[in-house]
């Protein structure tokens, strides 16, 4: 959203606080918003989607239809509201400046505000025309959001974006790099990047056909992959990068549906690809949602018909590449490589050819890590953030055995050691024969720690009583009764 000269044009950005910052960008929280986007596209229909909960527009058309930027942003966090979703909305001079007013209370005096006398504003700032610089200064460095300068610069004497500001733009290249002059231009008003000077003379967009139709939205995420892929190559070979994608649908009746998707860094494929799987799945909720549900009537969420015939993406805005910068203490850009090679082995292979672990939630240690095709960002389905009552501590085991191995584990006596329902220790562990292996001296031990799971379900419920161990030959093992029977789940380095 700038203008030729590559001077920050008038955005209105959209904020609805329901959605947190970290939104995944696929899953409900996604599809939910879509109904948002669907009103403010009313308004102005080049919406671009920054993340669940966050878009914008160009405020300088729209504003003059609907009566002024005052009246714009009042009829649309109206409309918004209406849905019984709370919005605010906020204009500035470009995208970066206008996503932080939106989220300041109008109550909320800050340099720059224009507030008409006798006109009660509207959720958010309207930052005057020029006045960009002024509104912004006062902000800490931290919201840059980039992690390495929100520790960096508050120790070089850097708290706000003024501070920032002020430097030379010379020296915060030299310094910082092509992200401290993108953060500079951001701390000035400016735009991060500026645009290519003239669109280039070859057509960058890219596509894939769909024989037979594609019903369903994973061939479709798992084509959009590569094709992302080809875009990025052809932008590469021209000396360009892309940070706005426009992404279209042609279904089998021959509608098209078309959504704008921003990133604030370079797109990469996997990115694309998952803000495909959210434009799919969003544009598949009102579908369904059609018949008497909250979508029901919008022209934007109109009856389809048929599976996708084509995909395309073009690249929408483009700036100049500007290289990737090695890390000092290695290759900053190893997870970009890795998710090249990803996606070719898949697009080989299939889409579950790759797989990288995600951490989960769970007391049982096999629980913990799940496996989930390379790219995908769904959650597991054992949160990690929640507290399981009953889970061992850290340090976690290194080895975590598929199926929990068998073992004994005997008293001096040379009897079976047992743990009563209260858990009760029925004597010492002194020896442990693990799988039906040599009997080894127990040289340590604690426990026991008792977990009863899905008591309420008789089929699935169990009862365990865990153990630490520690052998003569210096292993340590994560061992556990269950049904009288010893097991051994883990092992410790």
């Amino acid at each position: 959203m700038s203008s030729a000269r590559g001077a920050p044009q008038r955005v209105l950005a959209v904020w609805c606080p329901d959605w947190p910052p970290d939104a995944p960008d696929a899953g409900p929280e996604a599809r939910a918003f879509e109904q948002v986007i669907t009103v403010v596209a009313e308004f102005c229909p080049r919406v671009e989607v920054v993340r669940p909960g966050m878009c914008a527009i160009g405020a300088r058309g729209p504003a003059r239809y609907f009566g002024g930027e005052e009246a714009l942003a009042r009829k649309i966090t109206d409309a918004v509201t209406a849905l019984g979703i709370d919005c605010q909305a906020g204009i500035a001079d470009g995208l970066f400046a206008a996503r932080l007013a939106a989220r300041v209370p109008a109550s909320a005096g800050s340099p720059g505000v224009m507030a008409p006398p006798g006109v009660m504003a509207p959720p958010g700032v309207i930052v005057a025309p020029g006045r960009t610089p002024a509104f912004l200064a006062p902000y800490p460095v931290s919201v840059l959001d980039i992690p390495e300068f929100a520790g960096l610069l508050p120790r070089l004497g850097i708290w706000t974006l003024g501070d920032f500001a002020r430097l030379p733009a010379a020296e915060a290249a030299n310094r910082f790099g092509a992200p401290g002059e993108r953060a500079h231009r951001l701390s000035r008003g400016l735009d991060p990047r500026p645009l290519t000077p003239r669109p280039p003379p070859a057509d960058l967009s890219v596509q894939i056909e769909f024989d037979p139709p594609a019903e369903q939205s994973e061939p479709v995420v798992f084509a959009a992959k590569a094709l992302a892929g080809r875009m990025h190559a052809g932008l590469a070979a021209r000396g360009l990068a892309c940070v706005r994608v426009q992404v279209q649908a042609t279904y089998e009746d021959g509608q098209d549906l078309t959504r704008l998707w921003r990133h604030d860094g370079l797109l990469s494929a996997l990115a694309v690809a998952e803000r495909v799987r959210w434009q799919l799945d969003s544009w598949r909720a009102g579908q369904d949602a059609r018949d008497g549900g909250p979508g029901a009537g919008d022209p934007a969420e109109a009856s389809l018909v048929g599976g996708i015939t084509r995909l395309r993406m073009i690249p929408d805005q483009l700036v100049r590449d500007e290289g990737r910068q090695l890390g000092l203490w290695g290759d900053a850009v190893i997870s970009d490589r890795v998710a090249r090679a990803a996606t070719r082995v898949q697009t080989m292979l299939g889409h579950e050819a790759v797989m990288r672990p995600m951490l989960a939630g769970g007391r049982d240690p096999a629980e913990q890590v799940t496996l989930a095709p390379f790219g995908d960002s769904r959650p597991p389905l054992l949160p990690a953030g929640r507290p399981w009552p009953g889970r061992i501590p850290a340090p976690a085991p290194a080895t975590v055995y598929p199926v929990p191995r068998p073992a004994r584990v005997t008293d001096d006596s040379g009897t079976a050691v047992t743990v009563t329902g209260r858990a009760v220790v029925s004597a010492p562990p002194v020896r442990l024969s693990a799988d039906g292996g040599p009997w080894l001296a127990i040289t340590a031990w604690a426990g026991p720690w008792p977990v009863n799971e899905r008591w309420w379900a008789a089929a699935s419920g169990r009862r365990r009583a865990r153990f630490q161990l520690v052998t003569e030959d210096e292993n340590a093992w994560l061992a556990a009764v269950q049904d009288g029977q010893w097991l051994i789940e883990a092992s410790y380095d």
